[in-house]
């Protein structure tokens, strides 16, 4: 306790000079036409390079998801899957599901043991671990209906960025460096072939080349879907899988589809939020606690007070429960959303938030009727389009696996399910049945992509990789800026914390808290767990009839208008 109080004044300090150097460091990147807001700088150029061209936010989007998968492999894909949450020029809203698949060969207790144990691994780090793959088909479906520009157009900075090369950037060089990352990107020769050339890391600086992505690229470019699901590229994949010991056959890639979803729409305080309805959780679990905090007086608890720390985390607690119970993937799973959303069901919940002290995880219960490595995209366009965009592969580099003779990275989607009910996956979540395995069904995700409109107008659009801390994170900057209003970079580079049912701890990041909010949350019997980053986030916001945008200081982004 005494060590604590004596970091007051290094906390106060830290406050003090973020104070004054708001002006000069916490200022959004402004633009008069359109904006694009994402992970990784290449991309980011490329979606600016299709809206100087002419093209419209949904043009964008896709030319820069393709692009993310040459130069932010971490999280940007071919191999993996996502939600699209759009919004029209002429106010109608999007949702669409690229979310991967369970293979049809998959099983309930595909990784239990013969006694009904969990193998350790076989879901995150085998091939076994990887889904049907979703992105290619849902950024072609995306373009296809709601674009303007050729898919030759499209696919081109991709296409340049893969074959011509680009320069290593020191946190993707640091990242490669990473012990554990080369330990896993190491234990596939295709792999380590790509990042780990003459069996030494990729260096800040270096010019990296991948003819084997260009040319899959090159192939959608030519074919579309085809060119991915069937033919040559389908052909490595499945034979890759067989190699290795995964199940997704060419039936699998066959018949795949995304599919266009009703979103999840719902207000708070004049305000109306859209995002993607399960199998993300993400919309259903926001708006439960949106709804739960919304008769409250949160500013007049204060910024990041005990008692506001309090409130958002019990509410956190009772919309998690629900999630981990309730949701899954509603073509194979009836989810009550209508009972989940209804002011009757709210209220209800509502009375089990204790008043100033911690509850208990383990003695709440749903109702009674439930990677880190994602990353995060947005574009607003001059027409009036707004799309934004999480996908993954799930975990760092998906399963660490890349496709032979195709040079992309697999998902390891297959962890996001349920493998045995009251086991946790990769990021802590304990499931119930409705996120089962299920030959084709899609496995629950956190993914929330954000936007937000007030009056028929667009607001602001945010999103964040981050598995479940997804929810709680746009969370946060939602309520940055509606209670305390802050601007989008404001909102986004502010501290953060992280409350999920189980288990039950907040998490938060250095300096989120003050010494003294630390004492009093201890106090009302939280525990307390320091963690070195949650989310990584990017936003767009019309401020004044100019489009704001920012990239998350918490990483290498970057946000570009024109």
């Amino acid at each position: 306790m005494n060590i604590r109080k004596n970091q007051f004044v290094l906390f106060i300090l830290v406050l003090t000079l973020s104070a004054a150097s708001a002006n000069a460091d916490l200022k959004p990147v402004y633009s008069r036409h359109g904006m694009v807001a994402g992970p990784e700088a290449n991309a980011v150029h490329a979606g600016v390079e299709i809206l100087r061209r002419g093209g419209n936010a949904f043009d964008a989007a896709a030319a820069i998801g393709f692009a993310l998968a040459a130069t932010y492999p971490e999280a940007g894909n071919l191999g993996g899957g996502g939600f699209l949450a759009g919004l029209t020029a002429d106010g109608r809203r999007i949702a669409l599901d690229f979310r991967e698949k369970a293979p049809l060969a998959a099983k309930r207790d595909m990784y239990l043991s013969a006694t009904g144990a969990v193998i350790a691994g076989l879901s995150a780090d085998s091939l076994l671990a990887v889904g049907v793959p979703g992105t290619v088909h849902g950024l072609l479906t995306m373009q296809k209906d709601y674009g303007t520009l050729p898919r030759m157009d499209i696919l081109a900075p991709a296409i340049r960025l893969a074959e011509k090369g680009f320069a290593v950037n020191y946190v993707f060089a640091k990242s490669l460096a990473d012990e554990k990352t080369k330990k896993r990107l190491t234990r596939f020769d295709s792999t380590a072939a790509v990042f780990y050339p003459n069996g030494e890391p990729l260096a800040f600086g270096d010019l990296f080349k991948q003819p084997d992505l260009a040319k899959t690229l090159r192939l959608i470019r030519d074919h579309g879907a085809d060119g991915f699901y069937k033919g040559e590229t389908a052909k490595r994949l499945t034979s890759y899988m067989k190699k290795h010991g995964g199940i997704v056959a060419m039936e699998d890639l066959a018949n795949y589809s995304c599919v266009y979803r009703d979103p999840i729409v719902f207000s708070y305080r004049g305000y109306e939020l859209m995002t993607s309805p399960p199998p993300s959780s993400g919309g259903v679990t926001l708006a439960q606690i949106l709804k739960l905090i919304e008769p409250l007086p949160l500013k007049a608890m204060r910024y990041h007070s005990a008692a506001y720390i309090h409130t958002i985390v019990e509410a956190e607690r009772l919309a998690f429960a629900d999630r981990n119970y309730f949701l899954g993937d509603p073509d194979f799973t009836d989810i009550p959303m209508k009972e989940l959303l209804s002011n009757e069901y709210i209220n209800q919940r509502r009375e089990l938030m204790p008043f100033l002290r911690a509850g208990d995880s383990q003695g709440t219960a749903h109702g009674g009727m439930e990677s880190l490595e994602t990353t995060h995209y947005a574009v607003v366009d001059s027409f009036g389009n707004a799309a934004a965009i999480t996908y993954t592969l799930n975990g760092g580099y998906g399963v660490g696996a890349v496709v032979e003779g195709a040079g992309f990275l697999l998902n390891n989607e297959m962890d996001d399910f349920n493998a045995k009910p009251g086991a946790s996956n990769m990021y802590g979540l304990v499931e119930g049945e409705a996120n089962a395995i299920a030959p084709g069904k899609r496995m629950l995700s956190s993914m929330t992509p954000l936007i937000i409109t007030k009056e028929n107008q667009f607001a602001f659009t945010i999103g964040t990789p981050g598995g479940p801390t997804i929810i709680t994170t746009n969370l946060q900057i939602f309520l940055n800026i509606v209670e305390f209003g802050m601007n989008i970079r404001e909102a986004i580079d502010a501290k953060r914390f992280h409350h999920q049912w189980l288990p039950d701890k907040i998490a938060y990041e250095k300096y989120a808290f003050s010494p003294e909010t630390m004492d009093k949350l201890e106090e009302m019997g939280y525990k307390l767990d320091e963690t070195n980053q949650l989310g990584f986030a990017a936003g767009i916001q019309r401020i004044d009839g100019v489009l704001a945008g920012c990239a998350d200081g918490r990483g290498d982004g970057l946000a570009e208008g024109y």
